[in-house]
């Protein structure tokens, strides 16, 4: 048993406590600055040649799991440690000082109450009416009073005690529902241009919910520079029921569990027209050769498929650009505008942008919300203090014994004994 007490000791110390928040710091920051869930080519490519911290390469990552701290063994391992010194510490130092507090501790020696902090002895002829106004006036200001044939206690902010225990249950809840989330959340990034939708399975691999996006603006500067992307999107469930709304840069949907987050933005297609064809909506995808934000596709200006042109666009207002095969500048277009290239009349009829769009599932966020809850209301009770006092009267000597003692704030007790004792010199 002594062996087993001493284990539990060492768990529930101070010093472990702060070490393991120290390492779980060091992880988050680890995990922060090192890309996380990427294929394993994506290390050796950027980490054997250019070692994190100048030591750790491409293999060392993957063999510790630094390409996902957060689900690897030793992070969790870290947290389970963390919250088993947490409830270790609760059940023994927290909940006993909490009983503690609660229970009437009943002075009936002068020479105890001279032992508080604060203590003062008055002489009185009338110690009954003393008392009772004494009483009286704790109650009126909220002090919990126990009388007992010539002797009172009195106690206030008791409640305080429990403070840090709900911050240890805010704490354990606030890991176990980000592991929770971490192991079985699920991400996926999609683009998608208004009309357009994407079906969502749910654990029975069926069609689940369906995000279908309606509208989709980029508002810009006056420079041109794109501030804000806002997208109307509908969520259609298997049964028909719906709920559309308008997201934008921090300021999701949440719909059952399900984030939907606005994240990016693209361009989709070009609805272009060529002499008399019927309007064509040409896919365009992103050429990083030409530049960080531009788009394009090749068409042919014949009909036979031949004398290929490159087509261009940096914006959904345009202009798109022209080029031969070879490179060259041939004009530069913009919407609702013709012109002939190498004998053939094009015209731009729009620009089509696409939503990037961010869902995310974490079936850990209602313990994480619920965590933060307890933690805040553990938090503000722990400032509550716990004050005490005890008033004991010598028949022998005529004399009343006063005196008290706090967890915290004991000069705001000291301050407040001078009003006690007032009541007891009149």
């Amino acid at each position: 048993m002594k062996k087993i007490s001493q284990v539990l000791n060492w768990l529930s110390s101070l010093k472990i406590a702060i070490l393991l928040l120290l390492l779980i710091a060091i992880s988050c920051a680890a995990g922060t600055l090192i890309p996380q869930q990427e294929p394993d080519q994506f290390y050796y490519d950027n980490f054997n040649q250019n070692p994190f911290l100048g030591i750790i390469n491409g293999n060392i990552l993957i063999l510790f799991e630094f390409n996902h701290v957060y689900t690897s063994f030793w992070f969790l391992f870290l947290l389970s440690w963390l919250g088993l010194a947490l409830a270790v510490c609760s059940l023994r130092r927290q909940l006993p000082i909490l009983k503690s507090a609660l229970m009437w501790i009943d002075y009936k020696s002068p020479r105890q109450i001279a032992k508080l902090s604060i203590a003062q002895t008055i002489v009185t002829n009338n110690y009954a009416k003393s008392l009772e106004k004494l009483t009286i006036n704790l109650k009126k200001k909220g002090w919990n009073v126990r009388e007992t044939d010539g002797r009172v206690a009195a106690r206030q902010g008791v409640i305080g005690r429990l403070g840090p225990i709900l911050i240890h249950l805010g704490m354990i809840l606030l890991m176990i529902g980000a592991t929770y989330g971490s192991l079985n959340g699920k991400s996926i990034e999609k683009f998608l241009a208004p009309g357009r939708s994407i079906d969502l399975l749910n654990n029975n691999e069926e069609k689940g919910l369906t995000i279908e996006l309606q509208k989709f603006q980029i508002e810009r500067d006056p420079q041109g520079r794109a501030e804000q992307y806002k997208s109307t999107v509908n969520v259609i469930e298997p049964n028909g029921n719906n709920q559309s709304k308008q997201i934008s840069v921090n300021y999701p949907l949440r719909y059952k569990g399900l984030t939907l987050y606005q994240a990016d933005w693209s361009l989709a297609a070009m609805t272009i027209q060529i002499e008399n064809s019927p309007k064509l909506q040409i896919p365009i995808k992103s050429i990083p050769e030409l530049g960080e934000q531009v788009w394009g596709t090749v068409i042919p200006t014949k009909k036979d498929g031949s004398d290929p042109i490159l087509l261009t666009v940096e914006s959904e207002l345009g202009p798109v650009r022209i080029y031969d095969i070879d490179g060259t500048l041939l004009t530069t277009l913009s919407t609702n505008q013709k012109i002939k290239v190498k004998g053939s009349l094009i015209k731009i009829i729009s620009i089509i942008p696409s939503s990037g769009l961010l869902l995310k599932y974490d079936p850990g966020v209602p313990l994480v919300y619920t965590s933060f809850a307890i933690i805040l209301i553990g938090g503000s009770l722990s400032i509550i203090s716990t004050k005490k006092i005890w008033v004991l009267y010598s028949k022998e000597k005529s004399m009343i014994y006063i005196g008290g003692l706090s967890n915290r704030n004991l000069s705001g007790l000291s301050k407040e004994m001078p009003k006690f004792v007032s009541f007891l010199e009149n």
